[in-house]
């Protein structure tokens, strides 16, 4: 039976060394994360965007230039936009316009604006160390569950030695006739058990991996294999550097969420300055240039003789030897045809030098009443989010304060679970190993051997799992004091 569950577990633990993997330290795992991970990404973006809005607050100070035209065909009776008269006619036109202008003074609407821009621009890239301040605190998280759960697979398989090898010796003494086959039977079923407890300590393992995998945005499918360094070899900071008032007076100045909530309440200040700036006059310059054209699109190709207008009194007459003879008028007949397309534009430039203009000036600008009021109520309204940002930077600062004791208060009370766990486990040691001579001279029974040595496996998960909990609080404290994360 127990053969069996050898076999059983030597294919599921031989699986993960069947296949080639590079080994991932946590620095890896958090500079995978930097690049891959969707938040830190999406925070990037962030920053990229109030980039751009920034370059444009800067861009506002140079002067609005655009130049516009228009070509067309006209219509029926309409305005000749070279001669300003009416006519009814079919036309070509076009129209070219150049305009510029510039604010002269606004109140430095400006200069606050950019101002504004620049500290929400260094909010935003804060921001992206902050969210990658947090998403390499999750992975340290998830990474020394990853560990923990490693380190539990080996305690299972150290015991499930033990009970095979006890099972093994009870086997012979058994076949011997010095022990009962009780006490085979006994050891048979705790091999079984602990069987089960290696395959659930390997699935647990297997899901922190791919929590830990879904962290860095990386394939669930993907080889990956934790590189384990020793508990006892990672190095943690001196308890007394680590004063919780010390290291929050650090935080204050190098948490990124801090330095975001200052940048965002200096945009909001300079915002004040541009709401109020609103309420007051602008002054501008501004200057254009501009011309016309326009063409008939029909021309005369010829004309033809009709005739003469028959003479009347009122007809103009020459005198002759004292005779009048009437002067006849001829008649005749226009032929009108449509131009060609370059037909069309003949005389272009001279139309454009004769109706050339320009224009400059100064405009000002005085609001009175706009939009009910608009510009006094976002001025209000700006000022409302100061005192918002403000709040949220003391708000901040407590709950980081708060953080930072319970982190304290964590770490010493996994310190001391720690210390009690190593005494735990050295009693646990000792009885088992007098547990063991007795059973072996006969003197205790499978029973009390199998609840010494489950007491001995609970003492060891008990300290690993203490000691990995004291070297993360620890961590935490290190990365509240701005040491980063380490292993």
């Amino acid at each position: 039976m127990h053969k069996s569950f050898c076999i059983l577990l030597l294919a599921v633990i031989g699986t993960t060394g069947l296949q080639a993997q590079d080994k991932w330290g946590l620095q890896r795992c958090v500079d995978y994360a930097w690049q891959n991970n969707i938040t830190v990404k999406q925070q990037e973006v962030q920053a990229s965007l109030s980039a751009l809005d920034e370059k444009q607050a800067r861009n506002s100070v140079y002067p609005n230039a655009n130049f516009t035209t228009n070509t067309g065909m006209q219509f029926g009776r309409s305005v000749n936009p070279t001669t300003n008269l009416f006519a009814t006619t079919q036309l070509l036109f076009q129209g070219v316009n150049l305009n510029a202008d510039m604010v002269i003074y606004n109140w430095q609407r400006v200069k606050n604006s950019i101002v504004a821009a620049k500290y929400n621009s260094k909010a935003a890239q804060a921001n992206v160390e902050k969210a990658r301040n947090d998403i390499a605190l999750s992975i340290a998280t998830a990474f020394l569950q990853a560990l923990l759960n490693k380190e539990q697979i080996g305690i299972a398989q150290v015991q499930f030695e033990q009970t095979k090898n006890q099972l093994d010796a009870t086997r012979k003494r058994v076949d011997a006739g010095s022990l009962p086959e009780l006490n085979a039977v006994e050891l048979e079923a705790q091999l079984a058990r602990d069987s089960t407890t290696i395959i659930n300590a390997k699935a647990t393992a297997d899901l922190s991996v791919l929590q830990l995998k879904a962290l860095l945005n990386l394939d669930a499918a993907a080889n990956f294999e934790i590189d384990v360094p020793p508990v006892e070899k990672i190095p943690v900071e001196n308890f007394a550097d680590l004063m919780p008032e010390y290291v929050y007076k650090t935080a204050l100045t190098n948490q990124p969420g801090q330095k975001v909530n200052l940048l965002r309440l200096q945009s909001v200040e300079a915002n004040v300055k541009v709401a109020k700036a609103a309420m007051y006059p602008t002054i501008s310059a501004f200057a254009g240039l501009g011309s016309n054209f326009a063409n008939s699109t029909d021309k005369i190709t010829g004309s033809n003789f009709t005739g003469y207008n028959p003479p009347n009194p009122f007809s103009p007459a020459v005198n002759i030897n004292g005779t009048n003879y009437f002067v006849q008028q001829p008649k005749y007949e226009i032929l009108q045809g449509k131009k060609s397309f370059g037909e069309m534009w003949n005389g272009y430039g001279n139309q454009i030098d004769q109706n050339f203009r320009q224009n400059f000036g100064i405009g000002i600008n005085v609001p009175i009443f706009n939009n009910g009021g608009a510009a006094k109520t976002a001025y209000e309204r700006s000022k409302l989010d100061v005192k918002n940002a403000s709040l949220t930077i003391e708000q901040a600062d407590q709950q980081l304060k708060q953080d930072i004791y319970q982190a304290y208060t964590n770490a010493s009370a996994a310190m001391q679970r720690y210390n009690a766990t190593l005494v735990t486990v050295a009693a646990s040691q000792k009885t088992y190993d007098f547990a063991k001579k007795r059973y072996d001279v006969g003197l205790l029974g499978t029973f009390e051997l199998i609840t010494n040595q489950n007491n001995l496996n609970k003492a060891n998960v008990d300290k690993i799992v203490a000691q990995y909990e004291y070297v993360f609080r620890m961590k935490v404290l290190e990365f509240y004091k701005g040491q980063g994360l380490k292993l």
